[in-house]
């Protein structure tokens, strides 16, 4: 085999080096402010923000993130739902967070922590829609922490139904 010459080496160095930068700066882009309502604020360990040492997030904003949806089965609802909407692991990704947990709070003032490390946080999903709806407060919305119960037997404990927190409108990285 041959061996790679010294430029051979500089330019792949150097390309990687590129690619690094470029995907430093996408993740430490300036978050754009919230059009409309708020209806969730992020503070706390983050490095991305866009009010005073807090991200604000419309719900336009929120659904401009990478979406996931679950079809499961949930303790407070009847039959199989749809829920839509941003793994919380992809929000935090967004905002540069480097937190070890967050506390989730409602709009009730209803507070839960949710260790990142924990074996059930990947399964932590930011609710917006409900059924290919929106959902009202009434509704538990317009955001809800759910997880795939169905999926795996560790989302269905006393320690994750606490932590599907709905009416979700804050969250303190810590």
């Amino acid at each position: 085999m041959k061996k790679p010459s010294i430029l051979t080496t500089a330019c792949a160095a150097l390309l990687c080096a590129q690619l690094s930068f470029a995907s430093t700066a996408v993740a430490q882009a300036p978050l754009a402010a919230p059009g409309g309502d708020v209806v969730l604020t992020v503070k706390g360990g983050i490095e991305n923000t866009n009010a005073a040492d807090a991200a604000a997030f419309d719900l336009s904003m929120i659904e401009a993130l990478e979406a996931t949806e679950y079809k499961t089965k949930t303790i407070w609802t009847e039959g199989e739902q749809v829920f839509k909407g941003v793994l919380l692991s992809t929000l935090l990704d967004a905002l540069g967070s480097d937190g070890s947990v967050i506390s989730a709070i409602a709009a009730n003032d209803y507070l839960v922590s949710i260790p990142i490390d924990d074996e059930t946080f990947e399964g932590a999903l930011v609710a917006y829609e409900l059924n290919g709806k929106k959902m009202s407060r009434r509704e538990k919305g317009p955001l809800w922490i759910v997880y795939p119960y169905d999926s795996d037997e560790k989302y269905r404990s006393e320690t994750v139904y606490s932590r599907s927190i709905w009416q979700l409108d804050r969250i303190t990285v810590k």
